[in-house]
């Protein structure tokens, strides 16, 4: 029997407006660039306003709407003034993808504080910062949708040095999962998406051999999960954690 060929997930999101917190790169650029081709106006916010802006002249480019915001997210005005420079451009913000984030090496016993205090203040209080002012707006709108990105690590597993990143994402995981109960009466849905051994990110990854379906991902495989998530498809899913990493998971240690 000849193998079905691979299909090509799409949804339809006209009609929204989304911010993605680190869209200059890597899942935040793949992010940024999937909600435009659903046909959402995007507001791609990042530390670095060359890369911010690089990724909305391409969404514009190809038709789409967007705007370009710097702003460093674990600064409380900051993440404020971009979520307002993005409902100026484009009105009610339905849709929040919070994929910022720091990966920093570092052995625990010898780990600089101000490397695990970064971290940490990307990673999970930017995240925060983010998730409670977007919400509070989107209770006044009559709802939204709010995927984070965490990371599989944090959960089935662990690095030889990583005690920052590991932990910022395990907590990660608790504050989704916290933030959905707590924001289900407002008709505002929060689940994360926890990738590993993705090729076009920083994160170690493991040998292709090692993983089940024997294909290290990409950023784009992370995205397609995102779009299901914020997506009708999932409108009965929250406070869950979706794994895409190849199956490795599943393996012990994977």
């Amino acid at each position: 029997m000849a193998a079905l060929p691979a299909a090509s997930y799409s949804v339809r999101l006209d009609g929204h407006a989304a911010l993605v917190t680190g869209a200059g790169a890597g899942v935040g650029e793949a992010v940024a660039s999937a909600l435009a081709r659903a046909g959402a106006a995007v507001v791609a916010v990042d530390l670095n306003p060359d890369r911010a802006d690089s990724v909305a002249d391409a969404i514009r480019a190809a038709g789409g709407r967007a705007l370009a915001v710097q702003a460093d997210v674990s600064n409380r005005f900051q993440a404020s003034t971009a979520i307002e420079a993005g409902r100026d451009a484009f009105g009610s913000i339905t849709l929040l993808v919070n994929a910022a984030g720091v990966y920093k090496t570092g052995a625990m016993l010898t780990l600089d504080e101000w490397d695990w205090n970064r971290v940490h203040e990307v990673n999970l209080t930017g995240t925060f910062f983010m998730t409670q002012l977007l919400a509070r707006v989107m209770k006044d709108d009559g709802g939204g949708v709010i995927v984070n990105i965490a990371s599989s690590i944090s959960e089935r597993a662990s690095l030889e040095n990583g005690i920052a990143y590991v932990s910022s994402k395990a907590a990660l995981v608790g504050m989704t999962r916290q933030a959905a109960r707590e924001l289900a009466p407002h008709n505002i849905r929060i689940n994360a998406v926890a990738p590993a051994n993705i090729a076009d990110d920083d994160v170690p990854r493991i040998p292709v051999e090692s993983i089940p379906l024997r294909a290290h991902g990409t950023s784009d495989h992370v995205a397609s999960a995102v779009l299901f998530l914020l997506s009708d498809g999932a409108r009965y899913i929250t406070g869950q954690t979706l794994i895409v990493d190849g199956g490795a998971s599943l393996l012990q240690g994977g």
